[in-house]
């Protein structure tokens, strides 16, 4: 009885904050303004070219971010797992240190140094944005993972044989794989999904999907976007999934050389 009774708060904080605020998107979705169903909503989405454009340019900047934070992010992981990187915990501290901060406070900053340096504001900022924002998402569960693998199966590597190279590419790479698709999976998500970042480092001349969903919501049109918002949770369903099945098939593969 007791373990029931500590389990009815969290049963009514995911009742309330996110089975509710779902059954309310789909309810929108499905909905005209009389509150009829209809697939209306999903038709205009198909039909406009202005929209569609906007969600397949979204997912382009969320592939070269997350591209980008793999390249960037995978290394840093490395480095500071190294068990001869004595500040390593000390560094980690500083690569997470900015999402102490607020992310708007961030982009601004971003703003600030693009004046500062006399740069132009547009998809490059966007990009560099993005990347300065959502890095530490893709260290940090990449970092985990090396820091918690079998130091042993790389001796083994190394006893059978094994050069530095094929150490990393069949052992340390397959293990790994599992913060590399949460980490995958933790940048590209809010990527899509996000507006204030493209706003501020564009001056709102480019436009991503979140931008589209916010202005829909904000001018009143509940149920269109309603209907864009459940778009973009159906796209990020679908590679949870992904990456779902891609960990599952690395961790049955194995590291064996």
């Amino acid at each position: 009885m007791r373990r029931r009774n500590w389990t009815i708060p969290y049963a009514l904080f995911l009742a309330v904050f996110v089975v509710m605020p779902l059954l309310l998107i789909v309810l929108y979705a499905f909905t005209d303004a009389d509150g009829a169903f209809t697939f209306a909503n999903f038709r205009k989405f198909m039909i406009h070219p202005e929209a569609i454009n906007t969600f397949v340019y979204s997912i382009g900047i969320a592939i070269i971010t997350t591209l980008a934070c793999l390249v960037l992010g995978y290394p840093a992981a490395y480095i500071l797992s190294h068990e001869r990187f004595n500040t390593s915990r000390t560094m980690v501290v500083l690569f997470i240190l900015p999402m102490w901060v607020n992310i708007l406070i961030r982009t601004l900053a971003t703003v600030a140094l693009f004046d500062f340096l006399n740069l132009p504001l547009g998809e490059g900022a966007l990009v560099f944005g993005m990347v300065y924002n959502f890095l530490p998402f893709m260290i940090y569960p990449i970092y985990n993972t090396l820091q918690k693998m079998d130091r042993s199966l790389i001796e083994a590597a190394q006893d059978l044989g094994a050069n530095p190279f094929q150490v990393f590419m069949k052992t340390i790479l397959p293990l790994s794989m599992p913060g590399v698709m949460s980490g995958i999976v933790m940048v590209f998500m809010p990527t899509v999904s996000t507006f204030a970042i493209a706003e501020l480092l564009t001056m709102n001349n480019i436009k991503l999907f979140g931008t589209t969903v916010q202005e829909n919501i904000y001018n009143g049109m509940w149920n269109y976007g309603a209907a864009l918002s459940l778009i973009m949770l159906l796209l990020i369903g679908v590679t949870i999934l992904f990456t779902n099945e891609e960990d599952n098939a690395s961790n049955e593969g194995g590291g064996v050389i």
